[in-house]
């Protein structure tokens, strides 16, 4: 829900797309953008406990990084942060709304509208950050012509006329592995410019296409190896290889 105190961002102009009027800052690196988007986040938060500055430790803190990573990422963007003051919050908020190009309205399809889509399209996260939903596809006449969250489900066959249309950008594919690769292919000849991908499966960007992979099993699978690296019991040191007895 947007907190009322946010001045809500500048559209584009209807004669621009979101590519064409967005202005991302070249050759910040790819780790820098993911923390990005989550400084973005708790900076919103702090913003709306009426929370004017934020220094870099505290941000970091936040985040769980150092101060110093902090400054180095936020240094593509050149704010203006005042030592012993910080970094004034929503000046900061802009900058890097505009940066991720997240100031703008991005026209996003989904296709696959089962349990994992579903979920994603009754969530209103997406909503907050200026990510808008226009059209479900998928195959499944039970589905077809129903409405979630508000969104049409339509049939996969309408995939490219649609996205003409309403000019999509965007698309998150949550299908089967096998489906994954020919759906992505049809996207991207249709004109879509970035798929987020939750199928189980390595898709490759191509041309213009950029693709992000998913993998919900996968991300699962490395948190339980942390947990169980993380609480592995340290062998007394007369067990220890190497150890003299």
């Amino acid at each position: 829900m947007t907190n009322s105190s946010d001045p809500p961002p500048p559209r584009a102009a209807p004669s621009q797309t979101p590519a064409e009027a967005a202005s991302p800052v070249p050759g910040i690196p790819r780790a820098a953008v993911g923390r990005l988007s989550l400084y973005l986040r708790e900076l919103q938060r702090l913003a709306g406990e009426g929370i004017v500055s934020v220094s870099s430790r505290r941000l970091g803190e936040l985040l769980g990084v150092s101060a110093a990573v902090v400054r180095r990422d936020l240094g593509h963007l050149r704010p203006a942060g005042r030592r012993g003051v910080g970094y004034t919050i929503r000046p900061l908020i802009t900058k890097i709304r505009q940066t991720l190009g997240v100031d703008l309205e991005w026209r996003v399809a989904l296709v696959g509208a089962g349990s994992l889509g579903h979920a994603l399209l009754r969530y209103k996260g997406f909503e907050h950050q200026r990510f808008c939903f226009v059209a479900a596809f998928d195959v499944e006449p039970a589905r077809i012509g129903s409405e979630i969250g508000g969104v049409p489900v339509l049939d996969v066959a309408r995939l490219e006329e649609e996205i003409a249309a309403q000019q999509i950008l965007l698309a998150i594919l949550s299908v089967p592995a096998e489906a994954a690769r020919p759906l992505a292919q049809r996207l991207a000849q249709a004109g879509v410019t970035g798929i987020l991908n939750f199928a189980p499966v390595v898709l490759r960007p191509g041309g213009e296409t950029c693709i992000t992979n998913v993998d919900l099993a996968s991300e699962l699978q490395q948190l339980a190896f942390s947990v169980l690296s993380q609480n592995e019991p340290i062998p007394p040191l007369s067990d220890a290889p190497g150890s003299l007895n």
